[in-house]
């Protein structure tokens, strides 16, 4: 069982970390990890890295990212430090360090290599795999050739949106009604949070019914409109057919954000939504869904009720209700089956937007596609998803993971939105196991990489940004690493059966489970189920080894009678 631990990488340093640096070597360090017997060793800290190794036999060394860290705390009893590291993947560790002044200096090193302002700095910049790979993960899920999955002649690919000139927090090519041209879609765009137009995000081909998603409109205070805004609305639906706007905020933010002096304080100008009176085929359903800062303070209350030490059942189920992520969960799942819903039993396409569209609103368009579409639950089909709905479509990811659970409100921008997507992706999966080509290790392995990575993958908050540090050429894709056949087997599903329906979770509150793997993971020998895992996996090959067997006995007992009849030992 590992932390975010790198191994033996490629280690750059550069000049800009020497100030960083005060104490680079320290002797005589004792490391206290979950699940290993503490170890005395040599610690070192390099531009990227903290690691510690031992001289002794059968010890493995911690390489642990700086970008890794989330909170550091220090105590001291005479003259030890200990070193209390709390890491965005839930680990703590604790170095013991003789001597204050190595100890503080070592303290204040992490503190500062671990919050690096200078993106160009980090890791992923430095990271070089000491492996060729045998496909480029910058170009394999690019929105030409997830086009080429859109049925329909009703559907374009746009470039309005080139040098990034119309939204900074969208793709340079999006998928819009081809009733629509570019002159109504830059119109569009000035009437909506951050230019996030409306954009298809899914094409239920069953039905022809799609899932937009856009930002919210802007009437303000005085309720203006925007015909060229409604009129690429309304393309998205068929002749005759109504559709359904999925409002992530509750009625009254949503009447509230009309307010310009209210609105000011977060989004100027003043917001809104749409009407009845101009969006007469839509139909306005508010499913409010937590903020991001609010499932900053739920993540942190449920890390609390995890890292508690209590034998009573009840006291430990009140703090974790108290946290409400699972509440949390149930809500956002709930919102995701309702979308699924409208498309696939009542044949009606559905708009979905909170404020900025950025949060909320790619939880819900990601999951409602998992509900509906097999080849999200595909492990390519996955990536793709996570590729097209979360990082080109602007999740500002370096905001919201900048900070985890232990890192107190430092940052107001940080949120688990992405983590609690794939805490809802997980339930689903206990619901289905059979259905998902890929396993839990996935979601906890984008959920470390999210946070802490040495691909370029979920750096920046945008595409703008990414193409301005020239990600693709400088850093590389987690896809690269993960594509590889030797890789990738370790996230395989082992009971995966290709399952073509629409599949339906229950969000009832005796369906849905602390994720203990992830959230006790530090606190839980999971062995046993990578065990299971290893067992399935050999049984199966087992019984293809048969079947193969009995394929070529088969043949041979064919060829023997065949044999037979033309020497007359047998008759027919």
């Amino acid at each position: 069982m590992e932390s975010q631990v790198v191994r033996r990488p490629v280690e750059f340093h550069a000049m800009e970390f020497v100030e960083y640096i005060k104490t680079p070597k320290v002797d005589s360090v004792t490391l206290h990890r979950p699940f290993y017997a503490r170890v005395e060793g040599t610690l070192c800290l390099t531009g990227h890295h903290l690691i510690l190794s031992s001289r002794k036999t059968n010890t493995e060394e911690l390489w642990l990212l700086h970008s890794n860290i989330d909170a550091i705390e220090k105590k001291f009893v005479g003259s030890v430090g200990h070193l209390t590291i709390k890491c965005k993947n839930f680990m703590i560790i604790q170095l013991d360090i003789h001597g204050m002044e190595e100890c503080l200096n070592i303290a204040s090193s992490i503190e500062m290599l671990s919050n690096l302002s200078k993106v160009t700095l980090t890791y992923p910049f430095f990271y070089r795999p000491m492996s060729d790979a045998l496909e480029d993960g910058w170009q394999a899920f690019l929105p030409e050739s997830e086009f080429a999955r859109v049925t329909g002649d009703e559907w374009r690919l746009s470039h309005v949106n080139k040098n990034f000139q119309v939204c900074p927090t969208y793709p340079q090519t999006v998928v819009v009604p081809k009733a629509v041209d570019d002159d109504c879609i830059m119109q569009a765009a000035a009437f909506r949070q951050g230019g996030r137009f409306p954009v298809l995000s899914y094409l239920h081909s069953p039905n022809g019914t799609v899932i937009l998603r856009s930002g919210q409109p802007l009437p303000g205070p005085n309720g203006k409109r925007c015909k060229e805004d409604e009129k690429l609305v309304n393309s998205a639906l068929g002749v005759g057919k109504r559709g359904y706007i999925i409002d992530t905020r509750s009625y009254n933010s949503a009447v509230n954000s009309r307010s310009k002096d209210f609105y000011l304080i977060l989004f100027p100008p003043g917001g809104g939504f749409e009407t009845e009176a101009h969006y007469p085929q839509w139909r306005r359903v508010h499913k409010p869904l937590d903020r991001f800062s609010n499932l900053q303070e739920s993540l942190t209350k449920l890390m609390e009720a995890c890292n508690k030490n209590t034998n009573s059942m009840d006291k430990w189920l009140g703090h974790l209700g108290a946290s409400s992520w699972l509440s949390n969960v149930k809500e956002v799942l709930t919102t995701a089956c309702l979308v699924a819903q409208c498309v696939d039993r009542e044949s009606s396409s559905v708009l979905v937007h909170g404020s900025e569209g950025l949060d909320a609103t790619l939880q819900i368009t990601s999951l409602a596609q998992i509900i509906l579409n097999p080849d999200c639950r595909t492990l390519r089909g996955f990536e793709a998803l996570i590729e097209r709905e979360w990082v080109q479509s602007g999740h500002p990811f370096a905001s919201r993971c900048a900070k985890s659970c232990y890192a107190g409100s430092k940052l107001k921008c940080t949120g688990p939105v992405f983590l609690l997507f794939l805490d809802c992706v997980w339930q689903v999966i206990q619901q289905f196991q059979c259905s998902f080509e890929f396993n839990e290790q996935f979601l906890i392995l984008l959920f470390e990489n999210a946070y802490a990575s040495q691909f370029g993958t979920f750096l920046c908050n945008n595409e703008h940004e990414r193409q301005i540090l020239k990600l693709s050429e400088k850093t590389q894709s987690l896809w690269t690493y993960v594509n590889r056949p030797q890789i990738l087997e370790g996230y395989i599903n082992p009971l995966y059966q290709p399952n073509s329906s629409v599949i339906w979770p229950s969000v009832a509150p005796q369906s849905l489970m602390l994720w203990s793997t992830l959230f006790l993971r530090w606190d839980m020998d999971n062995t046993s189920n990578d065990s299971t895992d290893k067992e399935i996996r050999k049984i199966q090959q087992n019984d293809k080894q048969l079947k193969t067997r009995a394929i070529q006995l088969r043949k041979q007992l064919s060829e023997l009678q065949r044999e037979a009849l033309e020497k007359g030992l047998i008759s027919e």
